[in-house]
Protein backbone atom coordinates (compact mmCIF):
# COMPACT_ATOMS: atom_id res chain seq x y z
CA UNK A 1 0.00 0.00 0.00
CA UNK A 2 1.41 3.30 -0.96
CA UNK A 3 0.56 6.86 -1.18
CA UNK A 4 -2.62 8.21 -0.36
CA UNK A 5 -4.25 5.10 0.58
CA UNK A 6 -1.53 4.66 3.06
CA UNK A 7 -1.76 8.29 4.60
CA UNK A 8 -5.78 7.17 4.71
CA UNK A 9 -5.02 4.26 7.02
CA UNK A 10 -2.47 6.07 9.13
CA UNK A 11 -4.99 8.76 9.72
CA UNK A 12 -7.88 6.82 10.23
CA UNK A 13 -6.30 4.68 13.00
CA UNK A 14 -4.87 7.46 14.58
CA UNK A 15 -7.98 8.69 15.36
CA UNK A 16 -9.28 5.49 16.43
CA UNK A 17 -6.55 5.93 18.89
CA UNK A 18 -7.30 9.16 19.61
CA UNK A 19 -11.14 8.86 20.29
CA UNK A 20 -10.16 5.67 22.53
CA UNK A 21 -7.34 7.69 24.42
CA UNK A 22 -9.49 10.59 25.16
CA UNK A 23 -12.41 8.56 26.33
CA UNK A 24 -10.19 6.34 29.10
CA UNK A 25 -8.56 9.76 30.20
CA UNK A 26 -11.76 11.66 30.46
CA UNK A 27 -13.11 8.53 32.71
CA UNK A 28 -10.26 8.64 34.63
CA UNK A 29 -10.73 12.85 35.11
CA UNK A 30 -14.68 12.24 36.37
CA UNK A 31 -13.50 10.16 38.73
CA UNK A 32 -10.99 11.59 40.16
CA UNK A 33 -12.76 15.28 39.90
CA UNK A 34 -10.84 16.61 37.79
CA UNK A 35 -10.09 17.16 34.21
CA UNK A 36 -5.96 18.50 34.04
CA UNK A 37 -4.97 14.78 33.24
CA UNK A 38 -5.89 15.53 29.75
CA UNK A 39 -2.39 17.05 29.76
CA UNK A 40 -0.97 13.71 30.46
CA UNK A 41 -2.99 12.34 27.30
CA UNK A 42 -1.52 15.58 25.23
CA UNK A 43 2.19 14.42 25.05
CA UNK A 44 1.24 10.64 25.14
CA UNK A 45 -1.31 11.13 22.59
CA UNK A 46 1.55 12.05 19.73
CA UNK A 47 3.76 9.30 20.49
CA UNK A 48 1.23 7.01 19.91
CA UNK A 49 0.57 8.33 16.83
CA UNK A 50 4.24 8.12 15.91
CA UNK A 51 4.54 4.47 16.71
CA UNK A 52 1.30 4.15 14.30
CA UNK A 53 2.80 6.32 11.85
CA UNK A 54 6.06 3.46 12.17
CA UNK A 55 4.13 0.31 11.58
CA UNK A 56 1.70 1.49 8.79
CA UNK A 57 4.08 3.78 6.80
CA UNK A 58 5.34 2.57 3.53
CA UNK A 59 7.66 5.87 3.55
CA UNK A 60 10.91 6.04 4.32
CA UNK A 61 12.40 4.01 6.99
CA UNK A 62 15.19 6.11 8.47
CA UNK A 63 12.81 9.02 8.30
CA UNK A 64 10.16 7.34 10.15
CA UNK A 65 12.47 6.00 12.68
CA UNK A 66 14.02 9.15 13.22
CA UNK A 67 10.46 11.11 13.51
CA UNK A 68 9.28 8.11 16.29
CA UNK A 69 12.38 8.74 18.55
CA UNK A 70 12.32 12.30 18.22
CA UNK A 71 8.20 12.26 19.37
CA UNK A 72 8.83 9.69 21.56
CA UNK A 73 11.33 11.73 23.74
CA UNK A 74 9.72 14.85 24.45
CA UNK A 75 6.30 13.25 24.72
CA UNK A 76 7.09 10.63 26.86
CA UNK A 77 8.64 13.51 29.00
CA UNK A 78 6.30 15.86 28.68
CA UNK A 79 3.71 13.12 29.43
CA UNK A 80 5.33 12.18 33.16
CA UNK A 81 6.50 16.21 33.87
CA UNK A 82 2.58 17.01 33.77
CA UNK A 83 1.58 13.62 35.75
CA UNK A 84 3.51 14.31 38.34
CA UNK A 85 3.33 18.30 38.28
CA UNK A 86 -0.28 17.69 38.77
CA UNK A 87 -0.67 14.49 41.27
CA UNK A 88 -2.45 15.00 44.50
CA UNK A 89 -3.46 18.59 43.53
CA UNK A 90 -6.68 20.04 42.42
CA UNK A 91 -8.15 21.29 39.03
CA UNK A 92 -5.96 23.17 36.97
CA UNK A 93 -7.24 27.48 36.78
CA UNK A 94 -7.01 27.30 32.94
CA UNK A 95 -9.44 24.80 32.53
CA UNK A 96 -11.76 26.55 35.68
CA UNK A 97 -12.19 29.52 33.68
CA UNK A 98 -12.39 27.74 30.26
CA UNK A 99 -15.44 25.47 31.83
CA UNK A 100 -16.49 28.38 33.55
CA UNK A 101 -16.66 30.20 30.32
CA UNK A 102 -18.43 27.39 28.46
CA UNK A 103 -21.49 26.95 30.89
CA UNK A 104 -20.49 24.31 33.46
CA UNK A 105 -19.14 20.99 34.39
CA UNK A 106 -21.43 18.74 32.72
CA UNK A 107 -19.80 15.69 30.45
CA UNK A 108 -21.22 16.95 27.32
CA UNK A 109 -19.22 20.20 27.64
CA UNK A 110 -15.80 19.04 29.35
CA UNK A 111 -15.94 16.44 26.20
CA UNK A 112 -16.74 19.42 23.69
CA UNK A 113 -14.25 22.25 25.40
CA UNK A 114 -12.00 19.56 26.44
CA UNK A 115 -11.13 16.09 25.38
CA UNK A 116 -13.10 16.55 21.52
CA UNK A 117 -11.07 19.96 20.98
CA UNK A 118 -7.49 18.55 22.46
CA UNK A 119 -8.17 15.04 20.37
CA UNK A 120 -8.93 16.98 17.16
CA UNK A 121 -6.00 19.46 17.38
CA UNK A 122 -3.93 16.51 18.02
CA UNK A 123 -4.92 14.65 15.44
CA UNK A 124 -4.42 17.92 12.61
CA UNK A 125 -0.91 19.05 14.45
CA UNK A 126 0.51 15.64 13.94
CA UNK A 127 -0.14 15.71 10.33
CA UNK A 128 3.60 16.17 9.12
CA UNK A 129 4.20 12.60 10.97
CA UNK A 130 1.38 11.30 9.53
CA UNK A 131 2.50 12.66 6.18
CA UNK A 132 6.22 11.59 6.49
CA UNK A 133 5.42 7.95 7.09
CA UNK A 134 4.37 7.94 3.33
CA UNK A 135 6.67 9.73 1.49
CA UNK A 136 10.33 8.68 -0.14
CA UNK A 137 13.68 9.51 1.12
CA UNK A 138 15.38 12.96 2.24
CA UNK A 139 18.05 13.54 -1.27
CA UNK A 140 20.43 16.20 -2.22
CA UNK A 141 20.26 19.88 -0.65
CA UNK A 142 16.87 18.65 1.34
CA UNK A 143 19.54 16.83 4.06
CA UNK A 144 20.25 20.26 5.34
CA UNK A 145 16.37 21.00 6.23
CA UNK A 146 16.08 17.97 7.60
CA UNK A 147 19.35 18.53 9.95
CA UNK A 148 18.09 21.54 10.87
CA UNK A 149 14.77 20.65 11.85
CA UNK A 150 16.59 17.98 14.46
CA UNK A 151 18.61 21.16 15.50
CA UNK A 152 15.22 23.08 15.91
CA UNK A 153 13.54 20.63 17.75
CA UNK A 154 16.74 19.65 20.31
CA UNK A 155 16.50 23.55 20.97
CA UNK A 156 13.20 23.37 22.07
CA UNK A 157 13.31 20.11 23.81
CA UNK A 158 16.24 21.82 25.96
CA UNK A 159 14.45 25.19 26.45
CA UNK A 160 11.05 23.28 27.28
CA UNK A 161 12.80 20.58 29.97
CA UNK A 162 15.27 23.04 31.04
CA UNK A 163 12.51 25.65 31.62
CA UNK A 164 10.48 22.98 34.33
CA UNK A 165 13.02 22.01 36.12
CA UNK A 166 14.33 25.08 36.57
CA UNK A 167 10.64 26.09 37.47
CA UNK A 168 10.10 23.07 39.94
CA UNK A 169 13.25 23.47 41.86
CA UNK A 170 12.03 26.92 42.46
CA UNK A 171 8.84 25.94 44.18
CA UNK A 172 10.00 23.54 45.76
CA UNK A 173 11.88 26.41 47.76
CA UNK A 174 8.96 27.81 50.59
CA UNK A 175 10.69 30.98 50.67
CA UNK A 176 9.64 31.64 46.74
CA UNK A 177 5.90 30.91 47.68
CA UNK A 178 4.83 33.78 47.06
CA UNK A 179 7.82 35.13 44.37
CA UNK A 180 7.04 35.33 40.83
CA UNK A 181 10.00 32.99 38.63
CA UNK A 182 11.89 35.29 37.15
CA UNK A 183 15.12 33.39 37.08
CA UNK A 184 17.14 31.58 34.26
CA UNK A 185 15.37 30.45 31.55
CA UNK A 186 11.92 32.41 32.60
CA UNK A 187 13.99 35.83 32.93
CA UNK A 188 14.00 35.41 29.42
CA UNK A 189 10.39 34.19 28.14
CA UNK A 190 7.64 34.42 30.55
CA UNK A 191 6.82 31.24 29.00
CA UNK A 192 10.03 28.98 27.62
CA UNK A 193 8.04 25.91 27.99
CA UNK A 194 5.24 26.85 25.45
CA UNK A 195 8.51 28.37 23.39
CA UNK A 196 9.97 25.51 23.65
CA UNK A 197 6.94 23.09 22.56
CA UNK A 198 6.71 25.79 19.55
CA UNK A 199 10.37 24.82 18.37
CA UNK A 200 9.99 20.97 18.76
CA UNK A 201 6.54 21.15 16.46
CA UNK A 202 8.28 23.71 13.57
CA UNK A 203 11.49 21.29 13.93
CA UNK A 204 9.66 18.26 13.49
CA UNK A 205 7.81 19.95 10.54
CA UNK A 206 11.38 21.02 8.89
CA UNK A 207 11.88 17.11 9.06
CA UNK A 208 8.42 16.26 7.08
CA UNK A 209 9.00 19.01 4.88
CA UNK A 210 12.77 17.48 3.53
CA UNK A 211 10.67 15.27 1.41
CA UNK A 212 7.62 16.35 -0.76
CA UNK A 213 4.64 16.75 -0.12
CA UNK A 214 5.84 16.87 4.29
CA UNK A 215 6.17 21.46 2.84
CA UNK A 216 2.59 21.56 2.74
CA UNK A 217 1.41 20.53 6.06
CA UNK A 218 3.35 23.84 7.61
CA UNK A 219 -0.64 24.48 9.34
CA UNK A 220 0.12 21.74 11.55
CA UNK A 221 2.95 24.01 13.38
CA UNK A 222 1.08 27.11 13.13
CA UNK A 223 -1.62 25.04 14.71
CA UNK A 224 0.13 24.36 17.46
CA UNK A 225 2.13 27.59 17.46
CA UNK A 226 -1.54 29.22 18.30
CA UNK A 227 -2.86 26.99 20.19
CA UNK A 228 0.52 27.41 23.13
CA UNK A 229 0.13 31.23 22.49
CA UNK A 230 -3.27 32.20 22.14
CA UNK A 231 -5.76 29.18 22.59
CA UNK A 232 -5.33 26.99 26.10
CA UNK A 233 -1.68 27.67 26.77
CA UNK A 234 -0.05 31.30 27.86
CA UNK A 235 -2.85 33.38 27.02
CA UNK A 236 -5.37 31.53 29.98
CA UNK A 237 -1.90 31.38 32.24
CA UNK A 238 -1.43 35.14 31.82
CA UNK A 239 -4.74 35.51 33.20
CA UNK A 240 -4.55 33.49 35.77
CA UNK A 241 -0.91 34.74 37.18
CA UNK A 242 -2.11 38.46 36.32
CA UNK A 243 -3.90 38.24 40.26
CA UNK A 244 -0.19 37.98 41.80
CA UNK A 245 1.27 40.43 43.17
CA UNK A 246 4.29 40.96 41.14
CA UNK A 247 3.16 39.58 37.95
CA UNK A 248 2.66 43.02 36.43
CA UNK A 249 6.03 44.26 36.78
CA UNK A 250 7.71 40.89 35.63
CA UNK A 251 5.14 41.08 32.25
CA UNK A 252 7.20 44.62 31.68
CA UNK A 253 10.49 43.00 32.14
CA UNK A 254 10.25 40.01 30.25
CA UNK A 255 9.59 39.23 26.91
CA UNK A 256 6.03 37.38 26.37
CA UNK A 257 7.00 34.51 24.03
CA UNK A 258 9.77 35.16 21.90
CA UNK A 259 13.22 34.93 24.08
CA UNK A 260 15.53 37.95 24.37
CA UNK A 261 17.59 39.48 27.49
CA UNK A 262 15.80 40.81 30.38
CA UNK A 263 15.09 44.16 30.52
CA UNK A 264 16.32 46.71 32.98
CA UNK A 265 14.45 48.07 35.57
CA UNK A 266 15.15 51.38 37.33
CA UNK A 267 14.23 50.85 41.51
Amino acid sequence: MHGWAAFGVIAGASLIFLVVLHGVTMAIGHRIGRYNVVDVAWGLGFVGIAVLSLILGPGDPLRRWLLAALVAIWGLRLAWHMHMKSAGKGEDPRYIDLLERAGGTGLVVVARKIFATQGISQWFVSLPIQVSAVTGPTDGIWVVVLAAGCGLWLLGLVFEAVGDAQLRRFKADPANKVRIMDRGLWSWTRHPNYFGDASVWWGLWLISASAWPGVLTVLSPVAMTYFLVYATGARLLEKSMSRRPGYRAYQERTSYFLPRPPQRTTP
